[in-house]
């Protein structure tokens, strides 16, 4: 199997360095993802065709606040995510840890939270719609993921399980995390989640916006992220090598997919209740 194996690319994880500052290729997936995703929100925000009364929830010159607050719910949600849902124990036994986001360790459910939290701060300090406002987030968040998934592949982290497919390789990381059993080829589960998450789900999301009118139901766009994302989750974890040792890896189902299961129900009821609201109430 070892011999068929495609070599895993020698990425070096550090992008570019300016003297004593360090600038890693993991970094730049949340710079460009944040960037572009404000860009997107931006021409989301100037096409008032896709918006009800052609009046979009709140005017251009607002998205820069909007990217500030989503930048901190990314970052601290994504870190203490990663610390209270995956690595509680390490983290309690060294909280100056916590602090370390350069050192690596972030969780999408908790930057999920730490976005949705956000949205709701901006929306309420702006006197908007909630909803839209979450609307216009969940449309650019696949971008971010994304560029998110590829510098996993990058970085050679989050890997697959073991296979024998034609494009299977071996990770290095995997030996130090793994030593039993390596070197085994694995699935570049990075670049199948990469598919689904970000650019699948981005494509289904820029049909709802752009030929499906779902802009004009808030909560529509994000109630069908919540649950795109949920499956799309769900099945990248079958080709994924689970979290070791998590309380939640029960029997076939990972700690992943368990966590994807709230934002299933309340991607659903959204869905539910964007129609609701959509459809003519007859008297």
């Amino acid at each position: 199997m070892i011999s068929l194996a495609l070599p895993f690319p020698e990425f070096d994880p550090v992008a570019f360095s300016l003297g004593p500052l360090t600038v890693k290729w993991y970094g730049l997936a949340y710079l460009a993802g944040l960037i572009i995703g404000w860009i997107y929100v931006r021409r989301l925000l100037t096409n008032t065709r896709l918006w009800r009364n052609e009046t979009p929830p709140f005017g251009v010159e607002k998205v820069d606040d909007l990217l500030l607050y989503i930048t901190f719910g990314v970052v601290l949600g994504g870190r203490l995510g990663y610390v209270f849902l995956y690595e509680p124990g390490s983290y309690l036994t060294q909280p100056w840890e916590i602090l370390a986001i350069w050192k690596g360790g972030m969780s999408f459910h908790g930057a999920l939270v730490g976005c949705a939290v956000a949205a709701w701060a901006f929306a309420r300090r702006n006197g908007v719609s909630v909803l839209s406002t979450m609307d216009l987030g969940t449309a650019a968040v696949p971008i971010g993921i994304f560029f998110g998934r590829v510098s996993n592949f990058i970085n050679g982290e989050l890997f697959g399980r073991v296979s024998d497919v034609p494009w299977a390789m071996v990770f290095p990381q995997a030996q130090w995390l793994h030593p039993g059993i390596e070197p085994a080829t694995r699935h570049p589960s990075q670049l199948y989640q990469a598919a689904l998450e970000g650019l699948l789900l981005f494509i289904v999301l820029r049909y709802l916006t752009h030929h499906a009118g779902a802009l004009k139901k808030p909560g529509l766009v994000a109630g069908t992220f919540l649950a795109g994302y949920a499956v799309a989750r769900s099945i990248g974890e079958v080709f994924r090598e689970p979290h070791a040792i998590h309380a939640l890896n029960i029997g076939p189902f990972t700690a992943g997919q368990m966590y994807s299961l709230p934002m299933l129900a309340l991607g659903l009821y959204l869905i539910w209740r964007a129609r609701r609201e959509a459809a003519p109430h007859v008297s």
